[in-house]
């Protein structure tokens, strides 16, 4: 699928989504400090919280593998904070974009479709965690957090995983005409407990039986699964296979519901 150019030539979809990508590149490398604390000092002072203070009176056991808590807790977190970031810039940033700032009405007025614009838009969100998770895991290996080189692919587990968790939530920005109360109750009943009830911060053996099902429909089990199997080992490839699959049919479903919003809403 390609696009006319206004000087004749044809802007190919990769090429036109990227272009979507450096203009918030030209906007963020100017004010990048602004997002210091949600994209790199959060999840570290988490870590520390978790993994350091409250990690240091948790014992190893079976419940952590027999690794450290900090270990344990380490990739997981990693893996929830790229979820709840990928949430964030695709809620009231999304909204903005169709209701106060109409930028998207600009941008589709020009050779770029509607769907280019997304998948601009969730180029531009992986890019944000991938840069984000980088920062956490030089960071966290200060700490001592990481026991083998499977730190550098948490990174793309994490980043995977908040992707797969913001194609649907731009679906739901894109059907969103009010002033975002919605994405309150999201944050609220969904984000939060999905973050603490995931295996996050302990196995989800611990939730009653009945309940577990909640955590097995969660993308950010999937990616806190991932995320451990790749930094301490453990996780066999069928079940590594399941939570890959899971994760791309979540990104899927909610990619294509966000692209029929797109075009509704965009496309008079």
């Amino acid at each position: 699928m390609t696009s006319a150019a206004p000087a004749g030539r044809v802007v190919g979809s990769w090429r036109a989504a990227w272009l979507r990508v450096e203009g918030h590149w030209t906007w963020y490398r100017r004010y990048w400090t602004s997002t210091l604390y949600s994209t790199g000092l959060q999840p570290l002072l988490f870590l520390v919280a978790m993994g350091i203070g409250f990690g240091s009176q948790v014992q190893p056991g079976a419940a952590t593998g027999g690794l450290s808590y900090l270990h344990y807790v380490a990739p997981a977190l990693l893996a929830a904070t790229a979820a709840q970031g990928a949430v964030g810039e695709s809620t009231f940033p999304v909204l903005s974009g169709f209701k106060w700032q109409k930028d998207y009405l600009a941008v589709t007025a020009t050779p770029v479709t509607a769907g280019q614009l997304l998948g601009g838009q969730l180029l531009w969100v992986a890019l944000r965690l991938l840069l984000a998770g980088i920062v956490y895991v030089l960071v966290a290996l200060a700490f001592g957090a990481w026991l083998n080189a499977g730190a550098a692919v948490v990174v793309l587990v994490a980043t995977a995983t908040g992707v797969a968790c913001a194609a649907p939530v731009m679906a739901l920005a894109a059907t969103t005409y009010d002033e975002g109360a919605r994405f309150i109750t999201l944050f609220r009943f969904v984000v939060m407990p999905m973050t603490l009830f995931s295996g996050t911060f302990f196995p989800i053996t611990q939730i009653p039986g009945a309940l577990r099902w909640l955590a097995w429909i969660s993308p950010l089990w999937h990616g806190n699964e991932l995320a451990r199997g790749v930094t301490l080992g453990g996780l066999g490839v069928l079940p590594a296979l399941g939570h890959v699959v899971f994760l791309l049919a979540v990104f899927t479903a909610g990619g294509l519901a966000a692209r029929h919003y797109f075009y509704r809403r965009l496309v008079v």
